[in-house]
């Protein structure tokens, strides 16, 4: 077997079943991929082919059938899981990024980004000093203390991102994050990520159907039928405006 790498995402011969008998159904047929830290990789294809099964997967939000997954240096599933408390493993390994905010309405952005680390223990003062200094980095650091309902559809974004890096976890999972944007806020949002990647050395896997920004990526993987296949990408990720 491969050695993993030191950190990221390794993920070896991966597989879903759904259902039993005649009835069941491969959603995952042994998936492999390898994320490093610092690395921004897209993964595509159409809908039914496994995007959204291999990102619960790895999210630990739902059991793989067989297989292997090791994030950040953590073997965390080898045909079982190897980690007992998943929750904390979601909490503290993986950050998310979703298509829609979901931030909470009635907190402001300095409590929406560090509610989490509060939740995790973390003392108020320094959840709320690690929230600023990624505001700060992710250029909203002026709208701190504005509701979600006040701010613009990429200033969003921006603090949910931060809200997924503020437990500095290993990984990020993105799960169309520029679907509802322009092609200016798109690629503004695949900058942050490329920047966080760099900046915190976090493995970041995009899954997206957004031909805006598939050429940004250095490399994809391309899921069909429960099997991927990697390929170079273009890497070509244009100066801002």
């Amino acid at each position: 077997m491969a050695e993993p790498l030191p950190g990221g995402i390794v993920i070896e011969g991966l597989r879903k079943r759904y259902g039993h008998g005649d009835t069941a159904v491969d959603a995952l047929k042994g998936v492999d991929m390898r994320v490093a830290p610092g690395e921004v990789v897209g993964l595509v294809g159409p809908s039914g082919s496994g995007k959204t099964t291999l990102l619960k997967c790895l999210g630990a939000v739902i059991e793989p059938t067989a297989g292997r997954m090791t994030i950040g240096d953590r073997l965390i599933y080898d045909d079982h899981w190897k980690i007992r408390d998943l929750r904390a493993l979601r909490r503290d390994l993986i950050g998310f990024v979703f298509q829609a905010p979901y931030l909470i309405p009635f907190l402001d952005v300095t409590d929406n980004v560090a509610l989490l680390p509060m939740l995790a223990g973390v003392p108020n003062a320094e959840a709320r000093r690690r929230a600023l200094e990624l505001l700060d980095a992710l250029q909203v650091a002026h709208r701190a203390k504005a509701m979600p309902s006040q701010l613009s559809g990429g200033e969003q974004q921006r603090v949910a991102i931060a809200r997924g890096l503020v437990n500095r976890p290993p990984v990020i999972l993105a799960d169309e994050p520029t679907a509802p944007l322009d092609s200016e806020r798109a690629l503004a949002v695949v900058r942050i990520l490329n920047d966080m990647a760099a900046q915190f050395r976090t493995a970041i896997i995009v899954v997206t159907h957004d031909e805006k920004i598939i050429p940004t990526f250095r490399r994809i993987y391309h899921i069909r039928d429960g099997v991927t296949h990697e390929e170079p990408g273009e890497g070509r990720l244009p100066a801002p405006a």
